[in-house]
């Protein structure tokens, strides 16, 4: 079922929110990047022998931050064209919470998150990018829904009802002719 932040977008865009773009690029963003991982670093090593490699001499990673920006990627990707602000507000507070956890276990730009997770400072500031970009997407996309009350019924099925009561009667009108 379609998000409700997005009835009544500008169809000629597409619909396409900030919550939905957030959660496509993202997506993509770090499905790319988890796959890119792999080519640099595929060690899962954990404790002492924790080990990890650098893309570009910024984002440290390994077989374990691979798998979580493939999966995360992957998730976003999935759920943004049907729930596109719960997955940019789900995704925006993952990678907020990733990011300050990882600012507190940093010391001297070097750390780890359970000793699965290498860090540096420069990860820690892609976390919480990623993290505060979703939560305004999130927000930024359009008021949030109305709850209906219980019992009521949408127009359209307020119209079928009525259609449906003036069948019956033109039938006994026609059977009592």
């Amino acid at each position: 079922m379609p998000d409700q932040s997005d009835q009544g977008r500008d169809q000629g865009t597409g619909g396409a929110g900030p919550a939905r773009l957030y959660a496509l690029a993202a997506g993509g963003f770090l499905a790319l990047l988890g796959v890119l991982g792999f080519f640099f670093d595929a060690g899962f090593e954990t404790g002492k022998q924790l080990s990890a490699d650098d893309i570009g001499g910024i984002i440290v990673v390994n077989g374990w931050r691979n798998v979580l920006y493939l999966l995360t990627g992957l998730l976003a990707l999935g759920f943004a064209a049907r729930r596109p602000r719960p997955t940019a507000a789900v995704l925006g507070g993952f990678y907020l919470l990733l990011g300050l956890w990882g600012v507190a276990e940093t010391d001297h730009d070097i750390g780890n998150i359970l000793e699965v997770l290498p860090l540096t400072d420069e990860d820690n500031v892609l976390h919480l990018a990623i993290g505060a970009l979703g939560v305004v997407a999130a927000l930024a996309d359009g008021p949030l829904p109305k709850a209906k009350p219980r019992g009521s019924r949408s127009p359209r099925s307020r119209s079928s009802d009525e259609s449906r009561r003036r069948r019956r009667e033109s039938r006994r009108s026609s059977a009592g002719a």
